[in-house]
């Protein structure tokens, strides 16, 4: 549903706004130096993977001539130039904080990144030494002339572009890959505390090895960003989609240009040709001053210097599911049996609460089925091999695989292959829709009668992420969810068109027009002289129908508050009673990535915790599910969460009257706010 006179903060500016608020954590002096460093890193992770799906979906629309959507004050050309203009202020702030800040704080501590000619000689000579065995032999220049066609420049890979003349011959263009097998930052053996180059400088300054009897005229760094959005035609999917997705990930390497950053070109002549080959225009140039991919400084995070970094955090096992021997499946299962357990993520382990679930399940002689939905997981995941062993150990196993699941494609493809072999019932969902929902389902047989054990979470099934995620999950005994699950894996693996739930939200048929009842029922209430407040807990809120509802449900005097990490495309501007509407976001040392949503109801209060966003794609393109938290403790909990999240004492970025982002660190009285994850480490691990 288009509702088009609503106004709204344009999507692609709010998540620009996101990324200035990670780059906000890079310039913020009160956190350790390291995690400084990290939090820049994720910038520019962030902004390429931005330029990827976003921007380039933007000017695929544009090269169709499709302006805007109904709801869009701009046209995809303005946006395209707004962008341009706020990622160029980005790139400024970005090189103020690198030169002025980091690199002295940096060797203010003994970590020097220091400029090829500002080594000692006997420093030089060992990196050159380096570059003669080990760089030099895996270089290839390709000339570019009547005869060696322009050379395909793959996304996101590190270049030099470089002019010679030989004698008097007109100059050549010779583009030179970075390898990027090396680290990108070299560690120079023998100096005085942590010391490093970067390699493309070892490189240019033996450039001219490459080049016997010709002259280096000029050189620079260049890097291009490609389409990386897969399409995938359905109507071919329907045919074989592993085999389609393989194909559509071989093409991803010969995606569109759709940015090209150069690195302190001054002579605007040398970009002529790369943008001419490119087919690029000025608002896909960028030109900056810092080392390109400045994502590579993730690699400073791995030193020993626990002074410069977060105080070391040990998840702890909640209590409910502690205890338990490994072999011990009666006691695992009994635990569960006993109380649904409530996980918070990742103050609580998941690798002994969910991880231990599917592998304790994958080795009970009792379980009889194991059915798991995968979104991402990691490259050697404990989930995985416990499904394998399962399915070897003659157990029906079956795994709802997302292999559309952006940029962990690969991965998911090369599991869904193993887990074939293995013998799991591997499943890709439902024609058209992506499976994001996130759930687990074991069924056991005790004393003659099967019963079924849940998990249900916001986050996915990665061991890795768990530890830097925010999350929570429900692991339950509970036989209304169980049934539930089982409905909705039916749905994933067969055919349940008319499908219900008790217990679940599920979408794309039920999650939106039930949290669009929801919100009415909290104006019903207002009106009716009742008590009424909203609350929303997500990653992005962009759905125009959803943001809508909430501003009719401010201006009839709802209370609303929305905690969003990311994209948000309310706009403050559009409520006639600001007051009533309180919109945060929370950035910091885990990312937040719970998804709540609480409805007050006159007192009756109701909270769903799942995977869905309030997004178009989540309630129209996705399988999703909100599950209801229905213990008292449980809802205790997490209402304590969210009033912290809402509360004045926690640092947090406001959205203003003026739809301004702004970081308020300070209380009224010019006192320090308190640290919102801070709080929950010391409450959980004390």
């Amino acid at each position: 549903m288009r509702i088009p006179s609503l106004q709204l903060t344009n999507r692609e500016l709010s998540w620009l706004e996101f990324n200035s608020r990670v780059l906000t954590l890079a310039e913020d002096e009160g956190l350790p130096l390291l995690e400084r460093v990290r939090f820049l890193s994720i910038f520019h992770s962030n902004l390429d993977e931005f330029f990827m799906v976003r921007v380039a979906s933007l000017l695929r629309l544009i090269e169709i001539g499709y302006e805007k959507e109904e709801d869009e004050s701009l046209s995809n050309r303005r946006v395209l130039s707004a962008i341009s203009g706020r990622v160029n202020s980005l790139v400024s702030r970005v090189e103020r904080l690198f030169f002025e800040d980091l690199l002295p704080g940096l060797r203010d501590h003994g970590i020097h990144i220091e400029h090829y000619r500002g080594l000692t000689p006997t420093e030089r000579k060992n990196l050159d030494l380096f570059f003669d065995e080990n760089i030099f032999p895996v270089l290839t220049p390709l000339m570019v002339d009547t005869s060696h066609p322009f050379p395909h420049i793959s996304g996101l890979s590190l270049n030099f572009g470089v002019y010679v003349r030989h004698r008097n011959e007109e100059k050549q263009f010779v583009r030179l890959k970075i390898p990027p097998n090396f680290s990108r930052l070299l560690p120079i053996q023998g100096a005085v505390g942590v010391k490093y180059v970067w390699l493309e400088e070892l490189i240019a300054e033996n450039l001219q090895k490459l080049f016997p009897g010709a002259v280096i005229e000029e050189y620079f760094l260049f890097r291009v960003t490609r389409n990386q959005d897969l399409e995938i035609d359905e109507d071919d999917a329907n045919e074989n989609l592993l085999s389609l997705m393989k194909e559509e990930l071989e093409k991803r390497r010969f995606g569109d240009v759709v940015r090209l950053e150069v690195e302190n070109v001054h002579n605007e002549n040398l970009l002529l040709q790369l943008v001419d080959e490119f087919a690029a225009d000025n608002l896909q140039i960028y030109k900056v001053g810092a080392p390109l991919d400045l994502a590579s400084l993730s690699e400073l995070c791995n030193i020993d210097r626990p002074e410069l970094k977060f105080p070391p955090f040990q998840p702890v096992t909640h209590s409910n599911v502690a205890g338990v021997e490994e072999e011990d499946c009666d006691g695992f299962f009994g635990k569960i049996r006993q109380k649904e357990t409530l996980l918070h993520h990742p103050y609580h382990s998941f690798s002994t609460s969910v991880g231990k679930f599917v592998e304790i399940a994958s080795k009970d002689p009792k379980v009889l089925a194991i059915k798991q939905t995968l979104y991402r997981t990691s490259g050697d995941s404990p989930i995985m091999h416990a499904l394998i062993e399962a399915a070897k150990s003659g157990k029906q196993v079956l795994a709802v695989i997302e292999i559309r699941a952006r940029f962990d494609e690969t991965a998911n493809v090369r599991w869904a292959q193993q887990l074939e072999e293995a013998g799991v019932h591997v499943v890709y969902g439902i024609l058209g829709l992506k499976t994001h929902a996130k759930a687990s389902l074991v069924v056991r047989e005790e004393n003659g009668i099967l019963r079924r054990y849940s998990h249900v979470g916001t986050g996915n099934y990665h061991p890795r992420t768990a530890r830097m995620y925010e999350d929570l999950g429900l692991l339950s005994s509970d036989e209304t969810l169980g049934r539930d699950l089982s409905t909705l894996f039916n749905q994933l693996s067969g055919f349940a068109p008319e499908a219900e739930y008790s217990r679940l939200l599920v979408a794309p048929t039920f999650l939106r027009i039930g949290i669009l009842e929801r919100i009415t029922r909290e104006i019903e209430n207002h009106l009716a002289g009742k008590s009424s407040r909203i609350r929303m807990k997500l990653n992005s809120i962009v759905d125009p129908e959803i943001i809508g509802a909430l501003y009719h449900a401010v201006n009839v005097g709802v209370p609303v508050e929305v905690s969003v990490r990311g994209i948000c495309c309310i706009d403050t501007r559009a409520v006639e009673t600001f007051g009533k509407l309180k919109v945060r976001s929370y950035l910091g040392r885990f990312l937040e990535h719970s998804r709540v949503y609480n409805f007050h109801n006159d007192g009756e209060q109701e909270y769903w915790i799942g995977s869905a966003d309030m997004m178009d794609r989540n309630l129209n393109r996705r399988i999703e599910s909100l599950v209801q938290i229905i213990d008292p403790d449980h809802m205790k909990y997490i209402e304590r969460i969210l009033d912290g999240m809402f509360s004045d004492k926690h640092q947090a970025w406001i959205l203003n009257s003026e739809n301004e982002w702004q970081f308020v660190k300070n209380s009224e009285g010019r006192e320090m706010r308190t640290d919102f994850q801070q709080e929950y480490i010391k409450e959980i691990t004390k």
